[in-house]
């Protein structure tokens, strides 16, 4: 797991606990416990305490996460219930109960708003990555549409990580596992004066990929990553500066070593006419032809905070630039044969400025304003690959872009009608438009009309609190998917050659809440319905892709959490969800079929254009929503006693989860019903400064698909590793 600080948002503290510089230690664990204290968290953009937060919160310490071995954000899924994170090959795409989007395209962005340190980051090839000196992470649930903004429809993400201290200190952690992976980890802070401080990171990852190549029976293909951060914090009481740097390379071949996956309705997605040699459906292999595939990036982030004591309230401003260069290949048809591997670099700009100014605890009205502004910029260039490997030149197809800017104003705000009654209230006003938008065919470029929108996301609360330790609440909420202009697909389909607008999503979210603290126990429970609109769905049609607004779904469910302190050295924790999502009208959803099962015409036509399956668009009611399982859960323990001098810790995390769909019209690509178990084992020297630890992760060894590559060419499957150890050394003073 990333390297922890002592003291978190989430760690337990007194109510009234005052946050100062130097705080931030590098212990490397951090209790999250209900006994006599508060769990503050940052859901609405201010420190409360958790019970009087009135959302659906997964509030993850380091205990938790180091339990769970996460290492990247991803991880999480093992912790939160109703949360997937998926994959498109190199864009992930998280999911919080049923809302989450299949699209890949400029412009298309995430239903999940992902948020470090106060910093949007809008790129779904970002979306997940190794944590740095982690404090916390936060996942809301249900629509953050006010506080969050736009392509928040599904909730929010929020990874908290330490401050430069002025207090000298360091740590380090290195690991060694499974398939030679190895990780090394560094983090080191100190004053350079009284008021300015300084830190530094850097993260290191590489191994083998877990399969093997199918011609060779070897593992030869390795990834490595490795990133540095860097901030400088200026801290004058009234008025703080902090300065970040952070630059990002990878070289990760493993979500595009695809095999062949077999539909139970299908059966093996790829051509009869291709010989069995030519591919492979053994979750331990790859086709060799997967040896063009790649996945490169290079990233750099600089972000400015700036924070001022106004007397009345606190002014925040946030200030960031984003850049990554990515490259990719793809080989959509997933075999050894040179069919049609796919290059798509990707270059991403991304501005963001934000201000938040916040009220002082302690008054009956608390209120969080804000302005917001996006600059972001992605684009797609296209090329035919499939000659490279034999020392031809990548040749260029096309490419889109959809630069987009969005202005924002918001306002949310909670009054304490009586000591035991809060009413919130809040709304948010954004603007968005799409200008210079072009696609490509070759290297010919041809620019689109602009388009821009309004959209008024608001909610409302009403909470009770029968006691200090206790709220009940009932809330409604709006949220946005920002609309898209589908330069990508449809603009540049003949015969029309004509732009599907394609509108914002929407998403009206009702839900009736519990939170308390009983002694060492806490326990939430929520129940919620949601109107799901306009949902934007890619099309596969005869090779050509295709963005438009073809569903409308209803998602109504339960979620519970519990932790507890057991005492002596016990403490667990418990969570589960039942979702029930379902497309109520999806015109136009399309539903794939082997060309060997549509007649010899249509077979030989496959067959001239390389074609394995070809999607029928046929009109769905009452269907299973996209990467919807209906149940998820998890239970996690630790253990803490006196060792030979020092301190074990045991500690594990079982995830389960029920079966789902992996295609858009929630019918096809089954996959889910498994379960994982991670364990850890640590022992810690008297002085808790250096530490031994073994872990393991999915101790069940189950096989479960990860991700299914669909297109016109074959159906692709990445998979789970199997079962895997390893050892971890750290230290730090």
């Amino acid at each position: 797991m990333a390297l922890a600080a002592g003291a978190s948002p989430l760690a337990a503290q007194s109510a009234d606990a005052p946050r100062e510089q130097g705080a931030d230690d590098v212990g490397l664990e951090t209790q999250v416990s209900a006994g006599g204290n508060v769990i503050v968290v940052t859901a609405q953009r201010r420190e409360e305490a958790q019970v009087d937060v009135p959302i659906s919160i997964t509030a993850l310490g380091t205990d938790q996460l180091e339990a769970a071995n996460v290492e990247q954000l991803s991880d999480i899924v093992k912790l939160t219930p109703a949360l997937r994170f998926d994959r498109q090959s190199q864009f992930v795409q998280p999911t919080i109960r049923g809302i989450g989007t299949s699209i890949t395209t400029s412009g298309g962005g995430s239903n999940v708003g992902i948020y470090v340190d106060g910093f949007y980051s809008p790129n779904p090839a970002e979306a997940d990555f190794e944590l740095f000196k982690v404090r916390s992470v936060q996942v809301l649930k249900g629509p953050q549409g006010t506080l969050f903004g736009r392509n928040s429809t599904g909730g929010a993400i929020l990874v908290d990580t330490a401050d430069p201290s002025t207090e000298t200190s360091a740590a380090w952690r290195a690991s060694y596992g499974s398939f030679d992976t190895v990780r090394a980890q560094a983090y080191a802070t100190t004053g350079i004066t009284d008021h300015i401080a300084f830190d530094i990171e850097g993260l290191y990852t590489s191994g083998n990929a877990f399969q093997r190549n199918l011609a060779t029976g070897r593992r030869d293909r390795n990834f490595k990553n490795w990133q540095i951060r860097a901030g400088l914090k200026a801290d004058f009481g009234a008025f703080s500066a902090k300065l970040r740097y952070q630059h990002l390379q990878s070289d990760d071949p493993r979500p595009v070593l695809y095999n062949i996956y077999t539909d139970p309705d299908i059966g093996v997605g790829t051509s009869p006419f291709y010989p069995p040699s030519a591919y492979t459906t053994d979750p331990d292999f790859y086709a060799p032809g997967a040896d063009r595939s790649f996945i490169t990036s290079n990233t750099d982030v600089v972000q400015l905070t700036l924070e001022a004591d106004l007397g009345f309230a606190d002014l925040t401003s946030y200030t960031q630039y984003r850049h990554q260069d990515l490259d990719s290949s793809l080989d959509l048809d997933k075999t050894a044969l040179p069919i049609f591997q796919f290059g798509i670099p990707v270059i991403n700009n991304t501005w963001t400025q934000e201000l938040l100014l916040t009220s002082k605890a302690g008054a009956r009205l608390q209120y969080t304003a804000g302005l917001f502004f996006l600059y972001n910029s992605d684009r797609y260039l296209t090329f035919l690959d499939s000659a490279v490997s034999q020392g031809g030149p990548r040749i260029r197809l096309g490419g889109s872009e959809a630069p987009t800017r969005s202005y924002a104003a918001f306002f949310d705000a909670t009054y304490e009608l009586t000591d035991r009654l809060f009413l919130t209230g809040g709304v948010r006003y954004a603007h968005d438009t799409i200008t210079d938008a072009s696609y490509s065919v070759g290297t010919a470029r041809t620019f689109v009309p602009d388009t821009e929108g309004d959209k008024l996301t608001p909610r409302i609360v009403v909470r009770y609190k029968p006691s200090d330790q206790t709220s009940i609440y009932a809330s409604f909420s709006r949220g946005y998917k920002a609309a898209i202009v589908d330069v990508g697909g449809s603009c540049q389909n003949p015969p029309a050659f004509q732009c599907n607008a394609v509108e914002p999503e929407e998403v009206d979210a009702f839900e009736l809440g519990f939170k308390g603290s009983f002694g060492a126990v806490s326990l939430e429970a929520a129940g919620f319905y949601y109107d799901y609109s306009n949902l934007q769905v890619s099309l596969l049609t005869n090779g050509r892709a295709e963005i438009l607004n073809a569903a409308k779904a209803e998602i109504f469910g339960v979620e519970g959490a519990l932790s507890a302190d057991l005492g002596s050295g016990f403490s667990l924790n418990a969570a589960a969800s039942y979702v029930h999502g379902r497309y109520t009208d999806f015109p136009g959803a399309p539903v794939y079929f082997a060309c060997a099962d549509l007649g010899a015409t249509v077979q030989q036509t496959c067959l001239q254009n390389g074609l394995s399956l070809l999607p029928l668009r046929l009109d769905l009611t009452d269907v299973d929503m996209q990467r919807t399982p209906e149940f998820t859960g998890n239970i996690g323990g630790r253990f803490e006693t006196a060792a030979a001098g020092g301190s074990l810790i045991v500690s594990g995390n079982i995830y389960y989860t029920s079966q789902f769909s992996f295609a858009p019209s929630g019918t096809q690509f089954p996959g889910g019903d498994y379960e994982t178990l991670s364990v850890r084992a640590e022992w810690r020297d008297p002085t808790d400064r250096f530490y031994i630890a073994a872990f393991g992760d999915n101790l069940t060894d189950n096989r479960f698909v990860t991700q299914v590559q669909y297109n016109n060419f074959g159906l692709g499957a990445t998979y789970a590793e199997p079962a895997t150890w390893g050892l971890e050394l750290g230290f730090a003073y």
